[in-house]
């Protein structure tokens, strides 16, 4: 009777064991599913990222670009008009430059 009350004892802790067991795999796959959604979206937010880093730098190299050019651009355009209004002041000539130069003496 006692080997009987033993076995009785040790067959409920097993059935309380596998249960425990079950109840922690069961936890084990929910938070494996989990680890797995949540590694999925952290590699699709990382490549995001790195496209969004890309579009930046390739923004910001265009825009230096863009901004050389127009300063390549605005210097050409200032020495065009300093040339345009060198060219349309009158020419001394050289008859006008004596007249000049007799009328101070």
């Amino acid at each position: 009777a006692e080997l009987r009350a033993r076995r009785e004892e040790l067959s409920g802790r097993i059935r309380e064991e596998e249960a425990e067991r079950g109840r922690l795999q069961g936890r084990i796959w929910a938070l494996t599913e989990r680890l797995a959604g949540t590694s999925e979206s952290l590699a699709r937010h990382l490549l995001i990222r790195e496209t969004v880093y890309v579009k930046v730098s390739y923004f910001y190299f265009f825009l230096s670009q863009i901004l050389e050019s127009s300063q390549i651009l605005l210097d050409v355009l200032k020495g065009e008009i300093g040339n345009a209004g060198k060219a349309s002041e009158p020419q001394s000539t050289s008859k006008e430059k004596q007249a000049r130069g007799q009328k101070h003496s």
